[in-house]
């Protein structure tokens, strides 16, 4: 069941999981036929397409053990009949916990067929040089690892007949899942004098969070504490404030300093 195209469906704030997304299509071999965004508010509220042959390649991070609710929400929108998907979460070298059986979950329900499972290792959102955590990754290695998996999928996918005769995939996780992480309105970003009002924080907040036109106003309502804001200003302007989350950044970096391997599951 050699697939002929590949579709992408990701949340990526950072760009982490896109970019192990695209490591592991690079292995499959095949054509990329469309790739849905997600990550942007609007795109979220426009109406999922139905999704029928051809593998589709989903990915999300994860936020405190459990995928971002407004990633979730989007993915149940999705419709498909037995299409074969490999699903990712990308994780910040803490844990992964019960991200990966959800999103699985999630896409059984949507009319997918899981056919590959895997959690990456992405760099924290909260890691800075200050407190480094899982900096810079996916790196090389990591990228070699989704390549290669990208290969067994494939290998995979030829071994069968059809999404018939494919066995379950087995994921780590456990029901009911952990309590999601519940969204405080934290004020935990201060913005420098080095900030030029360049309007990149705005463009990049997935949940639009930032006024277009002041980038000093952020609505800690709408904030999921990505801190994309923080990883693309251009200037460094945006930063941790100290307090809640500037201290868990800092245990993380203690506690989560051994590094972790990505973990993948065929049916």
């Amino acid at each position: 069941m050699k697939s002929q195209k590949i579709k992408l469906v990701y949340f990526s704030p950072t760009g982490t999981t896109q970019k192990v997304l695209e490591g592991i299509a690079k292995g499959i071999n095949v054509e990329v036929s469309n790739v849905i965004d997600i990550t942007k508010p609007a795109l979220r509220d426009s109406e999922m397409p139905s999704f029928g042959d051809g593998l589709v390649l989903i990915g999300a991070p994860v936020y405190a053990g459990r995928l971002p609710s407004v990633a979730a929400e989007c993915f149940r929108k999705m419709k498909a009949n037995k299409t074969p998907a490999a699903l990712l979460v990308l994780y910040g070298n803490r844990e992964y916990e019960d991200a990966l059986l959800e999103l699985k979950d999630i896409a059984v329900m949507s009319g997918f067929k899981p056919v590959a499972c895997g959690a990456f290792i992405g760099e924290h959102s909260f890691s800075s040089d200050e407190f480094p955590l899982a900096q810079s990754r996916p790196d090389i290695a990591d990228m070699e690892k989704a390549e290669a998996f990208g290969k067994e999928i494939a290998a995979k996918l030829n071994e069968i007949e059809s999404v018939d005769s494919m066995s379950d995939v087995h994921v780590s996780g456990n029901k009911p899942y952990r309590e999601e992480m519940k969204l405080s309105a934290i004020d935990f970003i201060e913005v420098t004098d080095e900030c030029d009002n360049c309007g990149i924080c705005a463009e990049v907040c997935p949940n639009g969070a930032i006024n277009e036109d002041d980038a000093h106003s952020t609505d800690t309502e709408k904030c999921i504490y990505c801190c994309a804001c923080i990883k693309f200003c251009p200037v460094g302007a945006r930063v941790l404030k100290d307090g809640k989350i500037k201290d868990i950044a800092k245990h993380l970096s203690q506690s989560c300093k051994q590094r972790k391997e990505p973990e993948t599951f065929l049916g």
